[in-house]
């Protein structure tokens, strides 16, 4: 019996860098799941869109969408919503974040950054305007905290406040002689520029092609299977 089709949602970006990096991801998803297809879908910049992906797969058999998305927001309550709710036989998973397997992979990110001792942490976001998104990355920051045994605070590109600027400022008024932008961003692009470019005295790089969020994304898509399975889809 076939499985139902993963259909992994990224924003998509003009930056080839940043496709490079989520093709690798969805490559490792493949690894790890060879028995299940796989397409690829955007909400944005890049073809083919959700909708019309969906439509397709919908056409002759299930499919799961897991959004290759950090937070809740526009898109996945909007547009990854929109698409899938014409099929009963179509379910799409939460946000990737927050989790604690980002929270690892996070923390590596600093490592290799050289994170020292007394560093202050900006955990930085692209943003959105959705107060659910804001709320996802400041449980992400509560995560990173209890994992460093640290303040981490937060910064949004755009769509919430405080802005990264504002943050890494806060950060330096309260005494910290060096701030990280903790790159809270999947991949190369339009929000890891802007966070590069916000005044951190280092930035860590983005998060993936990771093995460990393509292990997230398979537990995503293992749990809307059980849900599809159980008729608890929608």
């Amino acid at each position: 019996m076939t499985r139902p089709t993963l259909i992994a949602c990224s924003h998509g970006t003009a930056f080839e860098d940043g496709r490079r990096a989520i093709r690798g991801l969805i490559g490792h998803v493949r690894a790890i799941l060879p028995d299940v297809p796989v397409r690829e879908a955007f909400v944005d910049v890049q073809k083919p869109e959700i909708a019309e992906v969906v439509g397709e797969v919908a056409a002759s058999g299930s499919a799961v969408v897991v959004p290759l998305l950090l937070s809740t927001g526009y898109h996945t309550r909007v547009d990854i919503a929109r698409a899938v709710r014409p099929f009963p036989h179509v379910l799409a998973a939460p946000a990737l974040g927050p989790h604690d397997l980002l929270a690892l992979v996070l923390e590596d990110r600093l490592t290799e950054a050289g994170l020292r001792s007394g560093d202050a942490i900006v955990l930085s976001a692209a943003g959105s305007s959705d107060p659910a998104a804001e709320a996802d990355v400041r449980k992400m920051a509560l995560r990173m905290a209890h994992l460093l045994h640290g303040r981490v605070s937060v910064g949004f590109a755009a769509g919430a406040e405080p802005r990264i600027e504002a943050a890494i400022a806060r950060a330096r008024q309260a005494g910290a002689r060096r701030v990280i932008a903790a790159s809270y961003v999947l991949a190369p692009g339009h929000f890891a520029n802007v966070i590069a470019e916000a005044g951190a005295d280092v930035v860590t790089a983005p998060l993936a092609p990771d093995l460990r969020i393509a292990a997230l994304v398979a537990e995503r898509y293992a749990a809307a299977c059980a849900e599809l399975s159980a008729g608890v889809g929608r």
